[in-house]
């Protein structure tokens, strides 16, 4: 019984699920086999998307171009928009590397730590995003993909030491 006086009963369902994960109650021999029809549609459609990818994520850059333009016009709503630009870029950080852009997911993932809550709002802060957004529209518009090799690595310290520039400034 409880403190209450309510009896209380506590069921311990068994996980059947680790059981067939691990094959017990079956042959553990048995040969699993995927249909190569669905495979290669699946492929071929990941292969589509990605040559729409670049299209695609040019509109949200501009989305949070038009987001950064509004944090630099009402500084007053700018916490609104640092959390706009935040959800976008957790958005992309997850998809640049799946369509061959890694720096994209690079750079997003960077954006999205920088506008995490907490972030400071201030007009340098505005100014380190705008420094992200350069850097995808660049990668975009060039359409490096990959890491970028030597211009990848160029762009990732152009924005570095953009960010320690403006860091220093906050």
């Amino acid at each position: 019984m409880s403190k209450s006086g309510v009896k209380v009963r506590f069921y311990r369902i068994k996980n059947r699920l680790k059981e067939k994960a691990a094959g017990l109650g079956q042959d553990a021999n048995i040969e699993i086999e995927f249909d190569e029809g669905l495979i290669s549609a699946a492929e071929e459609a990941l292969n589509e998307m990605a040559e729409e990818y670049p299209d695609w994520v040019m509109s949200v850059i501009d989305d949070l171009f038009e987001a950064h333009r509004r944090c630099v016009d009402d500084d007053v709503n700018r916490k609104g928009y640092f959390e706009r630009i935040n959800t976008i870029a957790h958005d992309m950080k997850g998809q640049g590397g799946t369509f061959g852009y890694q720096l994209i997911t690079d750079f997003a993932e960077g954006l999205y730590k920088f506008t995490t809550s907490g972030s400071g709002l201030s007009d340098s802060h505005v100014d380190i995003i705008k420094a992200h957004i350069d850097a995808m529209r660049v990668v975009i518009r060039e359409r490096i993909e990959g890491d970028g090799g030597d211009i990848g690595t160029d762009l990732k310290n152009g924005l570095k030491q953009s960010v320690e520039k403006y860091n220093s400034r906050a």
